[in-house]
């Protein structure tokens, strides 16, 4: 459809009356009244291209029977619900001015439609109330990776303040759309797949930590019932913001099915003086046949980014769980030469070098070197030392983040959040710095900047390791969490606008902080704190639905994992931390000069294959009966792939059967072979090893994918790797 633009009551004759995005087979179809707000006629597989006289007669054909005790014209759901219409549902805008506009009826007065066919598009449409005084723009983008996002802003053009309760959008899935998933989890234990069936009324997935949270839904699924991740129509979507946000999936007793989405506002928190204007955040929105499918369009937007990491992701030395607060410059050195020498490519020092930090109850905000540790030049002389082995520096900070017994809130006890007349619970002995005070921020940003310069870091681990409990502004008594986000975002902002070689990771208790809000800013995120492989696996597994594998950080630990205490053998913690950005958080001193030697050889098979595993198309699926897990990458044109097999449990039966291995081009015939470092390569074992392991075998696409190769005999937590490519 062509671009069509429309401004003004008095050109109703050229409104555009339906309009049609579509991109990497899918499509969105709007009905566009010149009266009320747009709705969705048809969101999912393209259908192809159609005339306008087609798609209105779509519009004609989705009216349904007045069948219900409802009202006489019948509701028509828009993209933000309205209460005016009938619907009984929720209502996509919450908000009132003193008791007053609580039931805005918003009429269009624009409506932009650029549209590429093929190749996505967007449609903006800008509405009034003149009686609520309220102005409402809505923006619906199509992207080329067919990843649907929608975002809405409200201004009040009144006199008289507006208190905004909620502001959040809908979007309608068929009545087949039976199930619904989503994730749970805690921490170091984060990304639980659960769900559940799609009955009438309300599945409510609310965050109210001030961050995202290790039990967000993170993509809040609804689809056809035995949905898998190759099999099930599906549709998805996903709240990009970090802090407080609401999603929801909404049927109605006359048959609607919504998915909704938007930011969590807390009392009074954001209130509309006259000329202000509140922008919700992004709502993403995947459609695929599916889980690989619904994920793969939000891989294929996030590496289609211009800020997308380019470079290959280093491999990754992480000192906390090697040193903990024990800092000392002969140790770490130490620990820097032994890194270097298994391959490492960044070096990070974590938490305990600065102020008064020698635990977590002291110095948190106080960003300077402490003296007591590093100072008389020390940390120059660590940062040198890594520098010299060929290593990237990379530093630990929690900018967000303050003890009660450091100099700064000492100093400023105004700068904490907190509800007026009492502080918020401690957390990890800590409270939160109030980024929306001008001080607090610029002390952060300074300090941050300041030794970024002085040290030349390359990488920050950037920490957030407690809720926004009781967050209140002592500026203006309200809630905080709102402006504290939007704060963070451009506190971030300004620091890589100021220093733009760093690279940032997201961590919060590990994975609590996993969104795309915060990825528009940094580099990848610490999946969780939980390192034991096992635990990983399942992590990582459902991390991958919204997140391609280069952006979430997975490091081999020590063979007794810090948070589970479960022994893992090194081939099965490496193998697991491949399909990830891969690290390792080990005190390498403990380490046997054997498991270094076998270390070195898994850091170089990363690095031989991490621009098949970081560029590839994820694909997973449950093997005898969930018993056993693949998981792999295929490589853009499927001419290359990686798969990993684990074992879950020990199954009922013994060997197990065959695999199918997903993703590849039936025409074209693959050498197949078992895979990982060479120089680790165990002798074939008739007893382990179908007899194909021995030298590999060639085989088509198609009988890779319909029929399988047979699977060695492992044991629980163990990972067999295997390598496909296209015979030249």
């Amino acid at each position: 459809m062509a671009m069509a633009e429309t401004s003004g009551r008095e050109a109703l004759a050229a409104w555009p009356s339906v309009a049609r995005l579509s991109a990497s087979g899918v499509a969105l179809v709007l009905a566009l009244p010149a009266d009320s707000l747009p709705r969705v006629l048809h969101w999912g597989a393209d259908p192809g291209p159609s005339s306008e006289a087609v798609l209105l007669d779509l519009e004609l054909s989705s009216r349904p029977a007045l069948a219900t005790n409802g009202v006489d014209a019948g509701v028509a759901v828009s993209v933000l619900p309205e209460s005016w219409t009938g619907w009984t549902g929720t209502p996509g805008l919450s908000g009132h001015r003193q008791g007053a506009a609580w039931s805005p009826r918003f009429v269009p007065v624009s409506v932009d439609v650029n549209a590429v066919d093929g190749a996505g598009g967007a449609v903006v449409v800008r509405a009034e109330d003149r009686i609520a005084e309220l102005e409402l723009t809505i923006v619906m983008q199509l992207l080329p990776s067919g990843l649907l996002r929608m975002r809405a802003g409200l201004t009040n053009v009144g006199s008289e303040s507006y208190v905004l309760e909620w502001l959040q959008l809908a979007l309608p899935v068929p009545t087949y759309a039976d199930e619904l998933l989503d994730l749970a989890g805690r921490w170091a234990k984060e990304r639980v797949p659960q769900t559940r069936p799609f009955v009438v009324g309300g599945h409510v997935r609310e965050g109210r930590r001030g961050r995202t949270g290790a039990d967000a839904a993170t993509v809040l699924v609804a689809g056809e019932r035995g949905l898998d991740f190759d099999r099930g129509e599906a549709w998805g979507v996903h709240v990009a913001f970090s802090g407080n946000h609401r999603m929801s999936a909404e049927r109605a007793y006359s048959g609607e099915r919504l998915l909704l989405g938007g930011e969590l506002l807390l009392p009074g928190e954001v209130v509309l003086a006259e000329g202000e204007r509140y922008e919700g955040p992004w709502l993403y929105a995947a459609h695929g046949a599916g889980l690989d499918a619904l994920a793969g369009r939000f891989h294929e937007y996030l590496r289609s980014r211009p800020g997308h990491p380019t470079s290959p992701r280093p491999v990754v030395m992480n000192v906390w769980e090697a040193v903990y607060f024990d800092h000392e410059l002969d140790a770490l050195c130490d620990l820097a030469t032994l890194a270097a020498d298994v391959g490492v490519e960044r070096f990070v020092l974590d938490d305990g070098w600065f102020g008064g930090r020698r635990n977590d109850r002291a110095g948190l905000g106080d960003w300077h070197v402490s003296d007591d540790v590093w100072g008389d030049g020390r940390l120059h002389k660590l940062v040198a030392r890594v520098r010299e082995l060929g290593m990237q520096f990379g530093l630990w900070f929690e900018p967000e983040m303050v003890n009660l017994d450091s100099a700064v809130a000492r100093a400023n006890p105004e700068w904490v959040l907190q509800v007026p007349g009492r502080m918020p619970v401690e957390a990890r002995h800590q409270q939160v710095l109030d980024l929306s005070h001008p001080g607090a921020y610029a002390h952060v940003r300074d300090s941050i900047v300041g030794l970024v310069r002085e040290y030349g870091i390359d990488f920050i681990k950037w920490d957030h390791n407690r809720d926004l409990v009781d967050a209140g502004s002592t500026r203006t008594g309200r809630p905080g969490v709102h402006e504290q986000t939007l704060r963070t975002y451009a506190l971030i902002d300004e620091i890589l606008a100021a220093c733009p070689q760093l690279e940032i990771e997201s961590c919060s208790s590990g994975g609590a902080r996993v969104d795309l809000g915060i990825l528009e800013r940094t580099d990848r995120v610490w999946a969780s704190d939980c390192i034991d492989a096992r635990e990983r696996q399942q992590i990582q597994r459902w991390t991958a639905q919204l997140l391609p594998p280069e952006l979430v950080g997975s490091h081999v630990g020590a063979d007794r994992a810090h948070t589970t205490g479960r022994r893992l053998d090194l081939s099965f913690r490496a193998a697991t931390a491949l399909f990830g950005h891969f690290g390792i958080e080990w005190d390498l001193r403990e380490a046997s000069p054997a498991e270094r030697a076998e270390l070195a050889a898994w850091v170089a098979f990363y690095r031989e294959h991490r621009d098949l595993v970081h560029a590839g198309r994820v694909v997973r699926r449950d093997l005898e009966g969930g018993d056993l897990w693949l998981h792999g990458a295929v490589r853009p044109g499927a001419d290359e792939a990686l798969y990993a097999v684990t074992v879950r449990e020990r199954h009922v039966t013994w060997p197990p059967g065959r695999a199918r291995l997903p993703g590849l081009d039936p025409t074209s015939t693959y050498h197949v072979r078992p895979s990982g470092p060479p120089e680790l390569a165990q002798p074939f074992d008739p007893g382990v090893h179908p007899a194909w392991w021995r030298d590999g075998v060639h085989l088509t696409g198609a009988v890779l994918r319909d029929v399988g190769v047979q699977l060695p005999a492992l044991h629980p937590d163990q990972a067999a790797l295997i390598h496909v490519e296209v015979c030249r």
